[in-house]
């Protein structure tokens, strides 16, 4: 297993659960991590890892979302990490290719888990999204410049999020998990 490999379970390990959801899902991420070296490839047709960004903005009272042009919803930056193990480096360069923010910093922990489906679409079968989440904060400017796969890109007040019933439930959690931290 390699290095990062490892890292990765040790922060799986450190990685503050409430409640039996929370248990269960830290599980089976740990699971998927230590059993299979192909895990971080988007190959892995059943599901695979992916690193996603929680963007702030330098006082923490923003998030940045993008309105997913393949989805139709509002999503947090991210992808696929090809490969690559170092999944908050897969989140801060998801940020940092779909915002054109500068100066974006990542923290090392990770701040939430996501396991959601992905429609099949042209030849990619359905298939799972195994999300590890990292706070990406916006210690620049808050100008952000869009891409191909957003309609839009906007900053919300996070207690906005938090009460919004409209949009996805694992934004509302990264909401409520972010205003719990103080």
């Amino acid at each position: 297993m390699t290095d990062i490999r490892h890292s990765l379970l040790e922060l799986l390990a450190n990685y503050p659960v409430s409640g039996q959801a929370d248990i269960a899902r830290r599980q089976e991420f740990t699971g998927l991590i230590a059993s299979d070296e192909h895990a971080c490839q988007r190959g892995r047709l059943e599901g695979h890892l992916t690193g996603s960004a929680w963007v702030v903005s330098a006082d923490g009272r923003k998030a940045l979302l993008m309105h997913h042009r393949k989805l139709d919803r509002w999503l947090q930056p991210g992808g696929h990490a090809d490969g690559d193990w170092d999944l908050a480096a897969v989140a801060l360069r998801e940020a940092m290719e779909e915002t054109g923010l500068p100066n974006l910093h990542v923290e090392p922990a990770i701040f939430d888990l996501d396991k959601h489906r992905i429609p099949a679409r042209g030849s990619e079968p359905e298939h799972w999204h195994y999300d590890v989440r990292f706070v990406v904060r916006a210690t620049g400017s808050q100008e952000f410049s869009g891409n191909t796969e957003s309609w839009q890109l906007r900053w919300f007040d996070v207690h906005h999020l938090a009460q919004n019933d409209e949009l996805d439930e694992s934004i509302r959690r990264m909401a409520h998990r972010w205003l719990q931290r103080g």
